[in-house]
């Protein structure tokens, strides 16, 4: 299998420059000018098109159990959707609850992408209970190929640990050389502001965000900021939403906590209002954090254009407006949370940010695609347009114009939280270590070609 890529303008995170790039087999071979190859190889005219390596989306949810349901997405639909989006590489959450052992959770998670995936895929391990069977299941599993943990400080009960088990999973995770994410917020305060809220009538959708204030988001980082220090663990803070909640990380970071930020592409493109559609649309907009006053949506720009921010996610959990949404129409707590956007975030990170001024083409490939892949053990097999490294690549067009919508997307979920919006540019080509997979916004690759990602732990 031989790929030949001709006259692309190719950007990386810090390169950008006009050449070829010769794919054979599952890497890139040659990079250079006037680039040939044998007889029967592929080849397409990128003139004109930017060349970027596969786009990584460090945070989704694609087999969710969650507040009674499940998620909508499988890992064929959620593949398909991601590869339109130029999306080449997914890490999921894999979220046991307290009861599940780590390592079944894990073999049951990896066995519903394994021989379905079209994009390759691996995972960051929940951390929902820490014992002495948890610490032995969390070491067998780093060394099987898992490099980075989940942590909640939120959803007591559930998913959340105390301090003591966020203590010791820390503790452990500086000795493995894991990379903890954290979901920061605080699991009281959040239940006891839900049942003032609910008390006093206030049962909307509209009420999601009151109860889980930014002032609970920034509280979650400082706490996790502390025990991060105690410990030296390395933290990487997921779908920060706001101000206090990045200042938080940017003052541990100054006083030599080792912590990364990510945001996610809904809190850059979206605000509280959305949350407030009447007639109980603005459930659709459900997330936790949640999305937040429109004053945040400058500061998290301003942080990704300073690379304070150094990824860009999802969060992608598909759940249905017709009848999953709708569990909690008499109550805000009960309905499903997630904003589905695995396949748009490549897009609206491109027309909101690198469009509209706001970021350029490197700082837009460093939050896509290559700090994830350097935080999370990937890199320069992933995130990277070199010899050597896998032919991932997303041949953009610049010039197209289009709009998002339900009908047309391959998300299988029956909403866009974007229905109509206006796109520029988008992925024209997307291939999966050199067999194109996507083709101008539809599958046509091979479904299971996705492997599962051993990685192995950083150690910074």
């Amino acid at each position: 299998m031989s790929l030949l890529i001709k006259n692309g303008r190719i950007i990386t995170a810090n390169d950008d420059y006009v050449a070829d790039i010769l794919v054979q087999g599952e890497q890139i071979a040659a990079i250079g000018n006037d680039l040939s190859a044998e007889p029967d190889t592929e080849v397409i005219d990128a003139t004109g098109k930017y060349v970027f390596p596969g786009f990584i989306d460090p945070h989704v949810h694609i087999y969710l159990p969650f507040m009674g349901t499940y998620a909508k997405d499988d890992y064929e639909s959620a593949s398909k959707a991601a590869l339109v989006g130029g999306t080449t590489t997914l890490i999921e959450m894999c979220c046991p609850s307290r009861a599940e052992s780590p390592i079944e959770a894990f073999e049951l998670w990896r066995s519903k992408a394994e021989g379905l995936s079209a994009v390759d895929f691996t995972f960051h391990m929940g951390v929902t209970k820490f014992d002495d069977a948890a610490e032995k299941e969390l070491r067998e599993l780093v060394s099987r190929g898992v490099a980075s943990f989940k942590i909640f400080l939120a959803y007591q009960g559930a998913f959340g640990i105390d301090d003591e088990e966020l203590f010791n999973t820390l503790k452990l995770a500086k000795e493995l050389g894991v990379i903890v994410t954290a979901h920061c917020e605080n699991a009281t305060a959040v239940s006891q502001l839900q049942a003032e809220l609910i008390a006093a009538g206030k049962t909307g959708p509209e009420f999601h965000e009151p109860s889980r204030p930014e002032s609970i988001e920034t509280s979650g980082v400082n706490h996790l900021m502390t025990f991060a220090e105690l410990t030296g663990a390395h933290v990487y803070v997921v779908h920060t939403s706001c101000d206090g909640a990045v200042r938080a990380a940017e003052r541990a970071r100054y006083r030599g906590v080792n912590a990364w930020i990510e945001t996610v592409i809904p809190y850059l493109v979206l605000d509280k209002t959305y949350a407030e559609k009447p007639d109980f649309e603005g459930a659709k907009y459900v997330m936790s954090p949640p999305i937040r006053d429109i004053r945040n949506q400058p500061i998290l720009w301003d942080a990704l254009r300073n690379r304070l921010i150094s990824t860009v996610g999802t969060d992608h959990a598909p759940f249905d407006f017709g009848d999953q949404k709708t569990m909690g129409k008499d109550d805000f707590t009960k309905i499903p949370n997630g904003i589905p956007s695995v396949e748009d975030r490549i897009n609206l990170l491109y027309t909101h940010g690198v469009v509209a001024g706001k970021i350029d083409l490197n700082t837009f490939v460093d939050a896509g695609s290559t700090q994830a892949a350097k935080l999370f053990g990937l890199y320069p097999r992933k995130g990277a347009i070199q010899i050597g490294s896998d032919a991932d690549l997303v041949i953009f067009d610049p010039e197209y114009s289009g709009k998002i919508s339900a009908e047309t997307q391959q998300m299988n979920v029956d909403y866009s939280a974007f229905e109509g919006w206006e796109i520029k540019g988008r992925p024209s080509v997307v291939t999966v270590r050199g067999e194109v997979q996507a083709r101008d916004g539809e599958f046509v690759g091979t479904l299971g070609r996705g492997q599962f990602l051993a990685r192995e732990p950083n150690h910074f």
